[in-house]
């Protein structure tokens, strides 16, 4: 059994998602972060940076914060969405380090001057869509040449999408991202990602770009 604890954001859904997606039994305890629940001590022993999500395995010992660390681990414990071996692990990798260094950051700051304080400063809010427009950009891009981002649905996939599950915050228009659209549309209608977006509780029916 994996305690799961998280809340539902775009890195909450990623370990809810990806423990859908390989089938390990798990029971969800929310921190809700609009109430401060992350700054709990009982909390900070599990994650320290006092983030969600965290995990703790109880078949190993195991607890770990950072959900791109998450993914890893219950990749390599279940030997699924990540390939064991070059090349295609460091493609995976890449794809992956992608999302955590830039996808999550820059998004991040276009949801907060963007949708929740638009008013606050109209430089950084015209900063983070064009930064968003220019991830979006690459991303498309690389769905041109691929069906999945490392090329077969891993968890570099699991990792992006839940940030472009947010695109009615983003300001973009889907007409300029068809291979995106293409792929964001195919992830969303994956039964496990339906579950796991849906954890710890129901907030909305997941958004779908016209096709």
């Amino acid at each position: 059994m994996i305690d799961l604890y998280s809340w539902p954001t775009p890195n909450g859904r990623k370990a809810s998602i990806m423990l859908e997606e390989v089938g390990l039994p798990f029971r969800t305890t929310p921190i809700n972060i609009g109430k401060d629940d992350q700054f709990a001590p009982e909390f900070l022993k599990i994650s320290p940076n006092n983030k969600i999500p965290a995990i703790v395995d109880h078949d190993t010992g195991i607890s770990l914060m950072e959900s791109g660390a998450i993914l890893m681990y219950l990749a390599e414990k279940t030997g699924t969405l990540m390939p064991a071996a070059s090349p295609g692990k460091w493609k995976v990798m890449e794809w992956l380090m992608m999302q955590m260094g830039g996808v999550g950051p820059m998004i991040g700051q276009t949801h907060h001057f963007n949708h929740f304080n638009p008013d606050k400063s109209e430089y950084a809010r015209q900063r983070y869509l064009k930064e968003t427009a220019r991830i979006y950009g690459v991303l498309d891009r690389r769905l041109a040449e691929a069906e999945y981002l490392a090329g077969d649905y891993s968890i570099a996939d699991v990792a992006t999408w839940p940030w472009i599950s947010r695109y009615e915050w983003h300001d973009i228009d889907w007409a300029d991202y068809p291979n995106l659209r293409r792929w964001y549309r195919a992830i969303a209608v994956r039964p496990a990602v339906q579950r796991g977006y849906d954890v710890p509780h129901y907030v909305n029916p997941i958004p779908m770009p016209d096709e």
